[in-house]
C-alpha cells in the first residue's frame, strides 16, 4: 500500500485498469460492500492485494456474536476512532488505510463496522443522514455513532449533530433511512473528490471521477470536471474531446461553453 503522494509511480494503463475493476464490479446488480470499497481504493495504488484486506476483516469478526461484542472489538480493543485532527486526509476515505491506521471518517469507519458486523453475524446497515453517516442495527432502531466510538444517538441526538453540522429544515426518520452500497461508494468518491480538489491534485481527480461517472447521479459536471483535470496534466486532447462529446447532449448556450472550452484545451497542441 503506497501513501497518496506517491501516484505519479502507477502507469496510465494501471490506473485505468484500476477504473475499469470498480466500474465491472459496481455494473453488478448487488455489489459487495467491502470488495466495491477496495476497488475504489485500488484508484490510488493499482496493485492494492485486496484478498488481504478481506482477510484482515475477516479477522477482526472472529468471535464476535452480537453487537456489544462488535463494537467492544472495533472501538476497545482495535482502537478505530474518528480521525479528529486532520480529518481532510484522503487516506481516511480509503479503506486499507483505515484499516492500517484505525483512523478515519464515519462513512469508512461505518463501512468497517458494517462488513465485520456482516461476518460476524451482527446485521450492521449505513444510515446516510446528511453531513455525518451513522450506522443502525438492523431491524431496529438502534442509531450508532461509529465516528464517536460507536455512541448510541437518540432521534433528539442526531438532530443536535444534523443542526451543529449546518443541516436546515425538517428533521426526522426520513433522513436516516438506510443507504445503498452504490449510496455509500458515491459519497466516499465525492469525499474524495472535495479532498483532491482542496490538496490540487488532478490525477486524483481524475480516477475519483473516472469511478464517478460509473455511479448514479453523474452528470455534465463530472465530464467538465474530468476535462479540467485532464488538461492540467497535459492530457490535452483526451479532455478536448470529453467535452465535445458532450456538445450533442446539452443545450446550445451551454454548447458554446463546451466547444470553447474544448478549443482551449486543443489549443496547449500548438
Amino acid at each position: 500500500m503506497i501513501e497518496l503522494g506517491s501516484l505519479a509511480r502507477w502507469t496510465e494503463d494501471e490506473r485505468m485498469d484500476a477504473v475499469r475493476r470498480f466500474a465491472e464490479l459496481v455494473s453488478q446488480p448487488d455489489p459487495p460492500l467491502d470488495r466495491a470499497a477496495l476497488a475504489l481504493a485500488a484508484g490510488a495504488d493499482p496493485k492494492l492485494d485486496i484478498e488481504r484486506w478481506l482477510a484482515e476483516l475477516d479477522q477482526l469478526a472472529v468471535r464476535i456474536t452480537d453487537l456489544e461484542g462488535l463494537l467492544h472489538r472495533l472501538f476497545v480493543q482495535e482502537r478505530f476512532t474518528g480521525n479528529t485532527r486532520n480529518y481532510h486526509d484522503p487516506r481516511n476515505s480509503l479503506l486499507p488505510h483505515v484499516l492500517t491506521r484505525r483512523l478515519g471518517i464515519p462513512i469508512t469507519l461505518a463501512v468497517v463496522c458494517m462488513e465485520v458486523g456482516r461476518r460476524a453475524g451482527v446485521p450492521i446497515e449505513g444510515v446516510g443522514m446528511p453531513g455525518h453517516f451513522l450506522v443502525r442495527l438492523a431491524g431496529s432502531d438502534v442509531l450508532l455513532d461509529v465516528f464517536d466510538g460507536g455512541a448510541e444517538l437518540s432521534l433528539a441526538a442526531c438532530e443536535s449533530r444534523f443542526r451543529a453540522l449546518g443541516g436546515t429544515g425538517p428533521f426526522g426518520p426520513h433522513l436516516l433511512e438506510a443507504t445503498t452500497t452504490r449510496a455509500i461508494l458515491v459519497r466516499m468518491l465525492e469525499n474524495l473528490r472535495a479532498v483532491f480538489r482542496t490538496l490540487r491534485r488532478p490525477a486524483g481527480i481524475e480516477w475519483v471521477v473516472r469511478m464517478r461517472v460509473n455511479l448514479p447521479g453523474a452528470g455534465l459536471a463530472e465530464q467538465m470536471e474530468l476535462a479540467q483535470a485532464l488538461g492540467s496534466q497535459a492530457k490535452w486532447l483526451e479532455g478536448a474531446r470529453i467535452l465535445e462529446a458532450q456538445v450533442p447532449e446539452v443545450q446550445p448556450e451551454m454548447a458554446q461553453r463546451l466547444v470553447i472550452a474544448a478549443r482551449s484545451l486543443r489549443a496547449n497542441l500548438n
